[in-house]
């Protein structure tokens, strides 16, 4: 396959999804060990965990799917 304009697709596909994933365990990770440590965690920390599991879990699903499939197909 070419690579025009120099873009390195499955370089981007695999840093995005490690990405993705470092951001899952860690905001999961965290907020378990967290409460595991210290029970109750202030809401402030509960809402930035839950959205960085969930953020993670968005950039690790999508990054395959985007510059796996769909951005080499539009080139």
């Amino acid at each position: 396959m070419a690579h025009y304009g120099g873009r390195n697709y499955s370089k981007l596909t695999k840093t995005g999804f490690f990405v993705g994933l470092a951001l899952f365990v860690v905001g999961t990770g965290t907020e378990l060990v967290g409460h595991a440590l210290f029970g109750s965690l202030p809401q402030w920390e509960n809402t930035l965990l839950f959205a960085m599991a969930l953020v993670g879990f968005a950039i690790g699903f999508a990054s395959p799917f985007v510059f796996g499939i769909v951005m080499p197909l539009t080139e």
